[in-house]
């Protein structure tokens, strides 16, 4: 919501687009993004980062209040990022760093967000194969789940600490669910839960 306005925003072909929720009118459109746009638009304090990575690379920090029409190139756009962007998983905008993969590759990278400055880049997942699945936090850690059945936890924060790497015998398309002490992991064969005892 904008100025008591609620907005859908979206992340399409070659463009983002923010719809009003009553009409389904366009507010509006920023150019810039890739084909075959996948990953979730994540949003805090009135910005929103939406990025693609099929076929190149795009990312955009916008802030979005009070914006209209075509702000492509405007001071709308905060900061802007074209390396290293996902292709399937979505963002996560934890605290005030943003996460994202290359590709579906265990590739990581860390930005401060609101600042738009890199805190690492091309950080391998060591155990992980590829990712579809999008990151997801909780108590200072990330969580990030690979294709191959490895989970990787680590630190939150603008160095890479990991915490723990775990393996199951199965492979995880989906992002990892969070719900109180819980993590749930759909896997191709089985649905895990895994909490503190």
């Amino acid at each position: 919501e904008a100025e008591g306005q609620a907005q859908v925003i979206v992340n399409g072909t070659n463009f983002i687009r923010a719809y009003d929720l009553e009409s389904g009118e366009v507010i509006w459109k920023c150019g810039g993004m890739t084909t075959n746009a996948i990953p979730t638009p994540v949003a805090s304090h009135g910005v929103v980062i939406v990025m693609s990575g099929f076929r190149g690379a795009a990312l955009v920090a916008i802030r979005y209040g009070g914006a209209k029409g075509d702000i492509t190139g405007t001071d709308r756009v905060l900061w802007s990022h074209d390396e290293e962007t996902p292709y399937v998983p979505s963002p996560l905008l934890y605290g005030k760093y943003l996460y994202f993969t290359k590709n579906t590759r265990p590739l990581l990278t860390c930005f401060n967000a609101k600042e738009g400055k890199e805190a690492y880049t091309k950080q391998r997942l060591d155990g992980i194969d590829g990712i579809y699945g999008s990151p997801v936090g909780a108590k200072g850690r990330v969580y990030i789940a690979g294709r191959d059945g490895t989970t990787l936890v680590f630190k939150n924060g603008d160095t890479f600490e990991v915490l723990a790497t775990n393996e199951l015998d199965d492979g995880f398309d989906a992002s990892p669910a969070l719900a109180g002490n819980e993590i749930y992991l759909r896997g191709r064969k089985s649905l895990y839960c895994i909490a503190e005892k």
